[in-house]
C-alpha cells in the first residue's frame, strides 16, 4: 500500500487560490492514476479531479471544472491540485488518493486504495 502526506490546505478568502500537494511513498507511484475527493461538514464524500498515470488524461467534477487543475510529477512522485477562484462552497476536507489497479483516471471511489489524512481547507467569505 502506497502512503500520502497531503500539504497547502488553510484558510483564504473567497476569490483566493491554494494549491494542494501529495507526496507518495511505498510503492510503485508511477503506473497508477491519482484523484483528489472532497468533503464538506454534513455531506458525503465527493469527486473532485483525477489524473491518468502519465499525466496527458485529467477528468472534473462540474463544480471544479476551469477553477481547478490536477496535475503530477512522477519523478517526486507528487501529484498537486491547483485551486483558483475559490468560494466557501469549497470549503471542506480534501483527500489525496491513490489507484493500485487503474492507470486511467477514475471518478469512482472503489478504483482508489490508498488516501492521505485530509488537509482542510476553509474559505471565507
Amino acid at each position: 500500500q502506497v502512503q500520502l502526506v497531503e500539504s497547502g490546505g488553510g484558510l483564504v478568502q473567497a476569490g483566493g487560490s491554494l494549491r494542494l500537494s501529495c507526496a507518495a511513498s511505498g510503492r510503485t507511484f508511477t503506473n497508477y492514476a491519482m484523484g483528489w475527493f472532497r468533503q464538506a461538514p454534513g455531506k458525503e464524500r465527493e469527486f473532485i479531479a483525477a489524473i491518468s498515470w502519465n499525466g496527458g488524461s485529467t477528468v472534473y467534477t462540474d463544480s471544479v471544472n476551469g477553477r481547478f487543475t490536477i496535475s503530477r510529477d512522477n519523478a517526486k512522485n507528487t501529484v498537486y491540485l491547483q485551486m483558483n477562484s475559490l468560494t466557501p462552497e469549497d470549503t471542506a476536507v480534501y483527500y489525496c488518493a491513490s489507484s493500485r489497479t487503474v492507470s486511467h483516471p477514475s471518478r469512482i471511489w472503489g478504483a482508489y486504495d490508498s488516501w492521505g489524512p485530509g488537509p482542510p481547507v476553509t474559505v471565507s467569505s
